[in-house]
């Protein structure tokens, strides 16, 4: 009984009332990005944007977007929750109601939102509800956070377009993808961030549907 109560916890989006406190001050990290060494919270050129994807394991998500030209920096963090500030293990217990999120910023001279948003598709199974894979909990569920009204209607039609083409392969789960203005990003622990760079043996979930996204190509 006490293992069923806790995954249909993990499952289950807590209310204000249940959700754990948090903290006022935000976790530490790095000022610059393991890889490219820009840095990881700003100040960014001004020409940049900023998207906010989630794809189940942030790890995976994150190596992904930090290897396509045109992507400026990444960092991984929590967000589309209720508690300030949590930590991981907060997170993973379903009580914080956040998403683990990949914050991308990128130069859409180079690279478009709506590329990355076939990427996002591509590469991750977005009907699974909350989990990906063998990842299971609300902190794993498919999530797009939007920064424009913009982006918003991109996201959308990207989502509309996939759900056809799931479809016509003759899938017919629906996806489970949230899709919501950007609340405020709480980057994760230091250890976390572009973890597959200082492990490269780490875990990676990510593992597409093997339908293509017919956007942004």
């Amino acid at each position: 009984m006490f293992l069923i109560d806790m995954f249909n916890k993990k499952t289950v989006m807590p209310k204000p009332d249940t959700a754990l406190p948090g903290r006022a001050e935000p976790l530490p990290t790095s000022e610059l990005h393991f890889v490219n060494g820009n840095p990881l919270k700003g100040p960014y050129p001004d020409n940049m944007h900023v998207a906010y994807l989630g794809m189940g394991c942030f790890w995976g998500a994150e190596r992904l977007f930090w290897t396509i030209p045109g992507v400026w920096v990444t960092a991984v963090g929590y967000q589309g929750g209720l508690t300030p500030n949590p930590t991981y293990h907060e997170t993973t217990t379903g009580m914080t109601g956040h998403a683990e999120i990949v914050k991308v910023v990128f130069d859409p001279a180079i690279v478009s939102y709506e590329a990355l948003l076939k990427v996002f598709f591509e590469e991750h199974d977005p009907t699974q509800g909350m989990r990906q894979g063998n990842d299971v909990g609300t902190t794993y569920r498919s999530a797009i956070y939007t920064t424009t009204p913009e982006q918003l209607k991109a996201a959308q039609a990207a989502r509309d377009a996939f759900q056809q083409a799931l479809a016509g392969a003759g899938r017919k789960t629906e996806i489970t993808t949230e899709i919501a203005p950007a609340e405020e990003f709480f980057y994760a622990e230091d250890y976390h961030q572009q973890y597959l760079a200082k492990n490269p043996g780490g875990y990676c979930g990510l593992r597409g549907t093997g339908v293509s996204c017919p956007i942004g190509g």
